[in-house]
């Protein structure tokens, strides 16, 4: 029986570590790295004493981070990029935030995430007459941590793919925010207001490789692990039963016979 496990469990190395072998040859995938520079907007006043101010963009943006301070409560708090539509949520961003995830829901039966950004081209808050912040989400095919991973035949053609996601995903649009009260802008006076957008630019492409050395210590530890735990059951009751066994015929042979 051990013989037979010893023997499955080294043919079982052999075609794992051949497997990640072939797959560090040629895995067909690359990971593009792009910049995730955090770029403050100089925000114009759209009329000068007026709450109200805009930004042009043409590069190719993830998040969106709009900072209010000293508006007056109860104001309204007015982003609208023209342009382009972004998602919103007030739970964007917060880390108390639970069963929450900005994209939509993948089907109507998925009862985990319970709130989802919104989509469009204006989004408001009410500000609370402190620091007032919004966080949004411009492009979701972009890799908000600066590293994405694409299926390509070559490394050619994988720079092209990268430059083309980076380019669609790129754009003008014009930023208008604005605090108001009935529908028309406050005076500026006393409110500051910070713009801040994350922008990515193709850097490098890489082919995706595995280490074999440590994909072949993993795979081995998994296996010693699972016949581990497929030979601890089965060798207890073995040696149990031997126990029992040798117990049950120590005491036959202890007992005296009955004479009748």
């Amino acid at each position: 029986m051990m013989r037979t496990m010893i023997g499955i469990g080294l043919v079982l190395i052999l075609v794992l570590s051949y497997a990640v072998y072939s797959n560090t040859l040629d895995s067909e995938y690359y990971g593009y790295t792009t910049t995730n520079d955090e770029v403050e907007l100089d925000m114009q006043e759209t009329e000068e004493g007026s709450a109200s101010w805009y930004s042009t963009t043409r590069v190719a943006i993830t998040w969106i981070n709009i900072t209010v301070s000293g508006a007056p409560e109860g104001a309204t708090i007015q982003v609208e990029a023209t342009g382009s539509e972004w998602y919103y949520s007030p739970l964007l961003g917060s880390p108390d935030a639970e069963n929450f995830n900005c994209r939509e829901s993948s089907s109507e039966g998925d009862v985990d995430i319970s709130e989802t950004c919104e989509l469009g081209r204006i989004h408001e808050l009410d500000s609370d007459g402190g620091e007032d912040t919004m966080f949004g989400i411009v492009k979701m095919g972009l890799p908000i941590d600066g590293l994405g991973y694409l299926h390509s035949d070559n490394p050619n053609s994988a720079e092209e793919q990268a430059l083309e996601l980076i380019d669609s995903n790129a754009g003008t649009i014009t930023w208008r925010v604005g605090v108001l009260e009935d529908g028309e802008a406050v005076a500026s006076e006393g409110i500051e207001l910070g713009v801040n957008v994350v922008t990515h630019e193709l850097i490098s492409i890489e082919e995706f490789k595995l280490d074999p050395l440590q994909e072949s210590v993993y795979s081995f530890a998994t296996l010693v692990g699972c016949f581990s735990l497929l030979l601890i059951i089965p060798l207890m009751v073995y040696f149990s039963a031997m126990y029992k066994a040798k117990r049950d015929e120590q005491i036959r042979m202890e007992t005296p016979e009955v004479e009748s």
